[in-house]
């Protein structure tokens, strides 16, 4: 039975005052501590009896903090709220600029409106910078308010007038002495001042929490005290709708994440109409993060409602909100103190006698609680000073707060980005704005002398907490890598032994974790497959990280590669959850930015389950300049033969080439490999630069040749000449094959060989690598790579991959005019069945790539 199947009527109304006459009377003798004894014991006793009840998880819709409870506000309210008034103008300013110049660049004003008081007392008392003394906290920013911390940037003179002038028009700005403002969060467009892209919704939350438990990964490895720090996140309620949002709630609360705080803004509103206008999101949001295990903090009403709810003896007031859904919430929003007096306040005579003394004017400006800087102060302090939990804040707030009737609290509020003259002087009326009629209607951006009293506690204040935010930093000691023969030598000279070029990879990752100086720096990150890839092995060599250490006996204790938690672990074994995983990739492969530690992580997993499910959160990595390895583990859509389709890959190498910064490659054998990662290696924490790596590996035996050194720049080039067969003037052909797929070519050049062919075998490490080179030197005037490899040969070129033809094609603008170029792969649905059936089907086998060079 649920809370609200009450017995009606009450069978014994006496019996149950007495109870509650009782309780009381232990609350106000014992205090709260001891009544959640009481009632702790009292649920434990109803379960054993089996009684089938259990406490709601919603509380009153009143603020969690009561008003005695709250600690002193510590600065200058006057001062705070006209900085947050000059940040809202600046902002809306900004925005409205530029799309009557321009009226394409789109742009938000409304959700900044809303969170503005949010952000600044995170930036007056909370956000910490990065010092000597602090490493800094890590602070997600709502994507669609950027405006507004670009607005504070301008009065802390990070920003020029100029630059905000220059909002949303990147191209332009240098052209004109300024610094273009990206749309939302995005470190590669603003590699110094953003530091999380959270522009795609529901990435910055789940990020979020996997840097909480990175930090707390390093702190327990010994590697960087994390203590102190605090990962901040505010985020909009209908956010919360995205599954990435959620998905990672119940990790926080398990890993006792208190280092986590969440601010959702409860603005009720999306970009189309209410999160939930036939109820009420903040109860929804309630039950959800206190079912997860968080602490939540309801942060509801401000200061001016106190009075209401102490006269409010009966409960009505509490009762009406209760009642009160959010559609009908938004049109009290929209609408003026007059209107609220008759149709919420007028609901009842109670109610109204509440409001009695109050005009119009205050009633319109009665503040819900996230517009409340002293509300907000208590709301963060107690989130800080909670153990054991991570706390999410759910404060209340009003989009399009202070822009009245140009939007405050409308359905088209989200898209509002003009206001006529008589809404700018509204706007500047309700914050008490020092502009003149001109100086608001022409958007007048406004900056305080640098000696005010707002300006002076403006720096002071940052200057306390460790300077400006956001603000991103790259500098980080170099990490060095070991030789490659040391560590790779039985891949590059393997001398014909048969592996897989996964087995070959799991040595090489063994290999490398053993290193003194790498191997500590070294993040292996697993979904849930390490058994799968044959990583068995590492659970005794370096551990399964587990904050809590292992307090059982395995199952397989007694094994030689049994399962291995420790609170040292250094393997991050996710679940079934790829976003989880390439999230913690993520968080390791940004450590070099966010923590000034260069951490290398190897994520490995099935490569249908990469770019295809989670690759809008690996372009979200990319814009945050991540640094790292992305692993195809049974990659390509034949080598996985019995699993089927939704196993098999024909994509993913598809789609890791359109982003810029990832360097993608398909090797066939051990060697190339190898020399893929090292180079990678160095790249990456040598040389620091912000690319990171997608390797495909096969799970198919086969025999690995050596890799000569000739052969060396060409498999970082992207392909290089394998081996030429066949009588010297026999009829010309070139093969070129990747991956999975070599062999089919190999074993087709050696039957076209032996018809008399003269046959020039490629093997192609990254058809990706090999079309930028070639666009690049046309821009620059040079000779592409691929027309050096082609150069003494003739005939036609035959490419096969284990992909969709689309992805050798990239190479076809750059072939020699007069070369027949016919691309072979694995387009369609994939099917069950053995590599030797499937590769027929798909016409990638030896016989159908010889037949198609006869043609």
């Amino acid at each position: 039975m649920s809370p609200s199947e009450h017995l009606s009527p009450d069978p014994d109304p006496q019996e149950t005052a007495e109870w509650q006459d009782a309780f009381r009377a232990l609350l106000q003798a014992h205090g709260p501590t001891r009544a959640r004894q009481l009632l702790d014991a009292l649920v434990a006793t109803a379960g054993a009896g089996r009684v089938g009840w259990r406490p709601s998880l919603n509380t009153p819709y009143v603020n969690t903090i009561a008003a005695e409870q709250q600690p002193v506000f510590p600065g200058d309210l006057a001062i705070e709220e006209r900085l947050a008034s000059l940040m809202r103008w600046n902002a809306l300013a900004m925005v409205v600029r530029a799309n009557q110049a321009y009226g394409e660049l789109g742009g938000h004003i409304a959700s900044y409106a809303s969170a503005a008081d949010l952000f600044e007392t995170g930036f007056n008392h909370f956000f910490h910078g990065r010092t000597n003394a602090h490493g800094g906290d890590l602070v997600f920013f709502q994507p669609h308010s950027a405006p507004g911390v670009y607005a504070r940037a301008f009065l802390e003179g990070r920003l020029s007038e100029r630059d905000l002038l220059h909002y949303r028009q990147e191209i332009v700005a240098p052209a004109q002495g300024a610094r273009g403002l990206s749309s939302y969060p995005h470190p590669w467009l603003m590699p110094n001042f953003w530091q999380f892209p959270t522009g795609s919704m529901g990435i910055g939350p789940i990020s979020s929490i996997y840097h909480a438990r990175f930090m707390r990964y390093l702190t327990h490895r010994g590697l960087l005290d994390c203590g102190g720090r605090t990962v901040w996140g505010v985020f909009g309620d209908g956010e919360m709708d995205e599954p990435e949002s959620m998905s990672a709630l119940t990790l926080a609360a398990r890993e006792k994440l208190d280092n986590l705080v969440w601010v959702v803004n409860c603005n009720l509103q999306r970009l189309d109409g209410p999160v939930r206008g036939n109820h009420r999101i903040i109860d929804e949001l309630e039950r959800l993060f206190a079912g997860a295990g968080w602490n939540v903090i309801k942060l509801l009403w401000g200061s001016d409602w106190d009075g209401l709810f102490a006269r409010d003896h009966s409960g009505a007031l509490v009762r009406a909100l209760g009642d009160t859904v959010d559609g009908q919430m938004q049109t009290f929003a929209a609408k003026d103190g007059r209107y609220n007096r008759e149709n919420f306040f007028g609901q009842n005579p109670a109610l109204a006698a509440l409001v009695q003394g109050l005009t119009d004017e205050q009633i319109d400006r009665l503040k819900r609680g996230g517009h409340d800087l002293v509300k907000i102060h208590a709301a963060y302090a107690a989130a800080l000073a909670h153990r054991g939990q991570p706390t999410v804040i759910l404060a209340h707030t009003k989009k399009g707060y202070g822009m009245g009737a140009a939007g405050q609290g409308r359905m088209t509020t989200h898209s509002q980005k003009k206001l006529d003259a008589d809404e700018l002087l509204a706007f500047r009326d309700r914050f008490q704005l020092p502009l003149s009629d001109e100086q608001a209607t022409g958007l007048a951006f406004l900056k305080p002398a640098e000696d005010s009293a707002e300006m002076r506690y403006l720096r002071e204040r940052r200057a306390a907490l460790g300077g400006p935010l956001p603000r991103r930093e790259s500098a980080c000691a170099v990490l060095p890598v070991p030789a490659l023969d040391g560590y790779a030598g039985f891949a590059l000279q393997a001398d014909g032994k048969a592996m897989s070029t996964t087995m070959a990879f799991v040595r090489l990752l063994g290999n490398l974790l053993k290193d003194r100086t790498l191997g500590p720096r070294i993040v292996p990150i697993v979904a849930d497959e390490a058994r799968t890839f044959g990583m068995a092995n590492l659970f005794k060599q370096v551990g399964i990280y587990s904050s809590v250490g292992q307090r059982y006996a395995p199952e397989d204790i007694g094994s030689v590669l049994s399962y291995r938690e420790a609170l040292d672990g250094q393997i991050l074994e996710e679940g079934i959850s790829e976003a989880g995983a390439l999230a913690s990739w993520t968080a390791a492969a940004t450590s070099y930015s966010v923590h000034g530690l260069a951490m290398l992580p190897f994520y490995i997993y099935y490569s249908m389950f990469g770019f295809q499910r989670v690759g809008d959160a690996i372009w979200a990595a990319a814009d945050q300049r991540a640094r790292g390895f992305l692993i195809g583990a049974t990659s390509g859509r034949t080598t996985l033969g019995g699993e089927g389709l939704q196993h098999q890959d024909g994509s993913s190498h598809l789609v890791a080439a359109t982003i810029p910064n990832c360097k993608a490659y398909d090797p066939a054998f051990a060697g190339e490999m190898a020399l893929i990662v090292d180079a990678g290696m160095r790249e990456m924490l040598v040389d620091q630069r912000d690319v990171f790596y997608y390797v495909t590996l096969m799970n198919e035996n086969y025999a690995q040749p050596d890799l000569p050194i000739a052969a060396h720049t060409g498999v970082l080039k992207g392909a290089y000449r394998f081996a030429s067969l066949g009588p010297e003037g026999g009829e010309p052909v070139t093969l070129m094959g990747s991956g999975a797929i070599f062999t089919e070519v190999q074993r087709a050049a050696e039957v076209l060989a032996a018809e008399g062919w003269r046959v020039h075998l490629c093997s192609v490490t990254s058809w990706s690598e090999l079309a930028r080179d070639a666009q690049a030197a046309e821009a620059e005037g040079r000779t592409p790579w691929l027309h050096t490899l082609l150069a003494d040969t003739a005939g036609p070129v035959i490419a096969a991959s284990d992909y969709v033809r689309a992805v050798p094609e990239a190479l076809r603008a750059w072939l020699p005019p007069d070369r027949r170029y016919r691309c072979m792969g694995t387009d369609g649905f994939g099917r069950s069945d053995t590599r030797a059936a499937l590769r027929g089907y798909f016409g990638v086998d030896a016989a159908h790539i010889a037949a198609e060079a006869r043609r």
